[in-house]
């Protein structure tokens, strides 16, 4: 596992054997995990983003559409 992105509200964790993604939304404590296709996309999502713009905000607001209505609640036993 790597960490490829952390922000306030999100982290991105890695997983190369996996390859796939863990979304983590901090404020919302929920998390994803994508693979295969999905993961692709995802990133060629943040590639797309021009050098420019690409900031936390830009970012965050990406990974809001990815997980809204996806992502499950984070549950501690």
């Amino acid at each position: 596992m790597n960490v490829v992105y952390n922000s306030e509200r999100y982290a991105i964790f890695a997983y190369p054997v996996q390859q796939g993604f863990e979304l983590v939304d901090k404020a919302g404590s929920r998390s994803l995990f994508v693979h295969g296709s999905v993961a692709i996309d995802l990133r060629a999502a943040i590639d797309s983003i021009p050098d420019a713009e690409r900031d936390e905000e830009s970012i965050d607001s990406l990974l809001d559409d990815y997980c809204v209505g996806a992502a499950s609640p984070i549950v501690f036993h």
